[in-house]
């Protein structure tokens, strides 16, 4: 066994005790669904912030990202303004107005949101159909720790691939929201320890008498292996081609801020206040998370392109700068961040089986009739039993992994927001209450352009295809809204009434 297996054994063996320990403690607290969920909404701003980094900055941080890098060159810095610039906005201009609805509606998710909103079953269910993409987001997190697995410690990929999976279902089956959120907090800070170190390992190595120096140094060595790796729009690059290209990142990483396993981090805020403390918080981990982009230009300067695979051409310059005990940290980090966004996505999906689908359509309708205790009890159940289904399906997906494990994740990003932002946005920035119909079309609209427009090769990069999906599902929405009429409820009608008798 070589000191690199050795050490990556022990790292992660006292990792998995760490993450079992508060997973445990986290049963313990897990009731219901709502603390399955959301932790019941009674989390502070500090733990919270950390969860939504770690869950936004997925191991496609840590591999795929740098690995677009190594390929791309500094066109990808792009995606540092795109996640540093469009993420706090979506939370800025979405989440503070979320926070202040659902103090009346008490809803757990992003479709159970939608659909007491629009009072409609269809935007239910459908938005929680829709989140089913986010199978693929889990998928690409699999293969980031089976390719950490198969790197670092000899296995074969299919058994990396199962251990990933197991060791994910196992806690969040166990804690869901609390496990998720606090395990995801102790992540983040690693996550961020570890983008500072790559960076400064950069200008250590590369060293040329002041950082300008040195910069130019590592520019010029990509310039002298393939000038499109020092332009600002690269041509070989599938999201960073084009001024439209990057615009068309930045705009989904807007509308990816309000995906449903980061919604849920909002609606578990205790104190709507302390709502700017969690996004600064979020902002400042991010920063120096972010800083691991620069490991895929260490990468491609020190290497050339003389690595196996592009989404472990950052592992590659780990090994080759680092000593052992680093590169066996470094691989724990990864598997934080492949573990702290798949524990997310699969509380999302198990509540929206359980809440939206479960207890506000089948139960609330009386498909099934079930007294409210009874009920509840089920729901938490079903939330679990979704866990090792969902976990199944994204295993099956990825048994050959990918290219590029980036593309697969925003396969579902770009679905999922295609499909919702238009009715959430409508939702808190209308001053009138859109039909329940043209908040279904909207999302049908948004979701079914996407799949044209992406898979049909007629925009060939998912982030692109999905900010042109999700503008045509807001646009299909702020016109239908003018168009069809809105009847008003029975409720409504009898408080109308009550208003004219009392005056």
């Amino acid at each position: 066994m070589s000191t690199i297996m050795l050490y990556t054994w022990i790292g992660f063996a006292i990792f998995l005790a760490v993450m079992l320990i508060l997973g445990y403690i986290s049963a313990k607290k897990t009731k219901n669904i709502s603390d399955f969920a959301t932790g019941g909404g009674s989390l502070g701003p500090y733990v919270l912030g950390l969860s939504f980094a770690a869950t936004y900055l997925s191991a496609a941080t840590f591999l795929g990202y740098p690995g677009w890098t190594h390929d791309w060159g500094l066109s990808n810095l792009w995606l540092f303004l795109a996640m540093i610039g469009g993420g706090p906005i979506g939370v800025l201009m979405v989440a503070k107005k979320v926070r202040k609805l659902n103090t009346k509606q008490k809803s757990l998710s992003l479709p159970d949101w939608l659909g007491d909103f629009y009072n409609s079953d269809i935007l239910r269910v459908g938005t929680g159909l829709i989140l089913l993409f986010n199978i693929f987001y889990i998928a690409a997190q699999f293969v980031a720790g089976a390719r950490i697995f198969e790197y670092l410690l000899g296995m074969s990929y299919t058994s990396g691939l199962i251990f990933i999976a197991v060791i994910v279902v196992l806690y969040v089956y166990a804690g869901g929201a609390f496990a998720d959120i606090y395990t995801d907090a102790v992540q983040a800070v690693m996550m961020a320890i570890a983008g500072l170190a790559i960076f400064i390992s950069g200008i250590i190595i590369f060293w040329e008498g002041s950082v300008t120096a040195t910069f130019t140094g590592i520019t010029d060595n990509l310039s002298v292996q393939n000038g499109n790796l020092v332009s600002v729009f690269n041509p070989d690059s599938l999201h960073f081609y084009s001024f439209g290209a990057i615009s068309g990142a930045i705009i989904i990483q807007w509308a990816f801020a309000s995906a449903p396993h980061l919604f849920n981090k909002v609606l578990g805020l205790k104190h709507e206040r302390d709502l700017g403390k969690m996004i600064l918080t979020y902002v400042i981990t991010a920063a120096f998370c972010l800083l691991v982009l620069f490991g895929g230009l260490y990468s491609r300067t020190a290497l050339g392109d003389n690595v196996a695979a592009a989404d472990l051409a950052l592992m590659e310059y780990v090994v080759w700068a680092f000593p052992a005990i680093f590169v066996a940290l470094f691989g724990i980090v990864i598997l934080a961040a492949a573990m702290s966004t798949t524990d997310g996505i699969f509380v999302s999906i198990s509540t929206v089986f359980a809440n939206d689908i479960f207890l506000k359509f089948l139960v609330k309708k009386k498909i099934i009739k079930l007294s409210n205790e009874k009920a509840q009890k089920i729901a938490l159940k079903i939330s679990r039993l979704a866990v090792p289904l969902v976990g199944l399906i994204a295993f099956l997906i990825v048994l050959r992994p990918p290219a590029y494990m980036g593309d697969v994740m925003w396969i579902g990003i770009s679905g999922i927001a295609a499909g919702t932002m238009g009715p959430i946005l409508h939702a808190i920035y209308s001053k009138k209450k859109a039909p329940a119909r043209a908040a279904e079309i909207s999302m049908a609209a948004g979701l079914f352009s996407y799949l044209f427009i992406y898979f049909t090769g007629i925009i060939p990069s998912t982030m692109s295809a999905g900010a042109a999906a999700t503008f045509i599902g807001i646009a299909t929405i702020t016109i239908l809204a003018k168009i069809l009429k809105n009847p008003s409820l029975p409720q409504e009608k009898e408080t109308e009434k009550n208003q004219v008798r009392a005056n």
